[in-house]
C-alpha cells in the first residue's frame, strides 16, 4: 500500500547523514512501527513535510494517502515497506508502540541537532509570554513534547551534555514538555 511504481531495492547498510537523523525525528514523533517488522509510517496534516520526509529516507516515489484521524478528520500518512530501514530504526531504538515507552535512541552526537530539528517539527512548539518575574521582559520558550518522561530525559541530558543547556520539565495531560528558555 502506498507504493507508486517500482520500489527501490535496499542494499547494505543504512549510513547517517542530517537528512536520515532529520527523518528519524519524525519518526519519533509521528512516526509509528508495525509490529510486523517490515512497515513504518509518518502521519502529518502537513503535506510538505511528508514529502521532505520522503526525500529525506530516499523514497520520494511513495504515494501521499489520507486516512481519518482521532473525531474523524482526514489526516494525511506515508506507510513503507522496508525491511532494511525497519531493522535500522529498530537497532537505534525505536520500537512499535512506543509512544510511552520511547526512551535513548542512538543517535551520533554530529547528527543529533539534525535529529532533534526533526523532533521538534513532529512534536515540538515555541511560545513567548510577558514573565513576572522581569517588569517589561519578553520570554521566548523552544519546546519538545512527548508521552514519554524517559525519552523527554534523555533529550535534557543531551542538550545539558552537548550544549551545556538544562531546560525545565514539566507535565500535563499525559505529554511531558521539555522547555528551553531561548536567551
Amino acid at each position: 500500500m502506498g507504493l507508486r511504481g517500482p520500489k527501490p531495492k535496499r542494499r547494505g547498510e543504512i549510513v547517517w547523514s542530517p537528512e536520515l537523523a532529520y527523518a528519524v525525528g519524525l519518526i519519533a514523533t509521528d512516526g509509528n512501527l508495525s509490529g510486523q517488522g517490515r512497515v513504518f509510517s509518518l502521519t502529518s496534516k502537513d503535506i510538505p513535510q511528508l514529502k521532505t520526509f520522503l526525500k529525506c529516507i530516499g523514497r520520494p516515489d511513495i504515494r501521499i494517502a489520507e486516512k481519518r484521524g482521532t473525531f474523524r478528520q482526514t489526516i494525511s500518512h506515508v506507510q513503507i515497506g522496508d525491511v532494511v530501514m525497519y531493522q535500522f530504526l529498530i537497532s537505534i531504538g525505536l520500537m512499535p508502540n512506543k509512544t510511552k515507552r520511547l526512551g535513548a535512541l542512538r543517535i551520533p552526537d554530529t547528527y543529533f541537532f539534525d535529529f532533534l530539528r526533526g523532533h521538534h517539527d513532529g512534536d515540538g512548539s515555541f511560545y513567548s509570554y510577558f514573565d513576572p518575574r522581569w517588569p517589561s521582559s519578553f520570554m521566548y520558550y523552544l519546546a519538545f513534547i512527548s508521552a514519554s518522561p524517559t525519552h523527554i530525559a534523555w533529550i535534557r541530558e543531551n542538550l545539558e551534555r552537548l550544549l551545556g543547556v538544562r531546560g525545565h520539565v514539566t507535565t500535563q495531560k499525559n505529554s511531558w514538555y521539555l522547555s528551553l528558555d531561548a536567551k
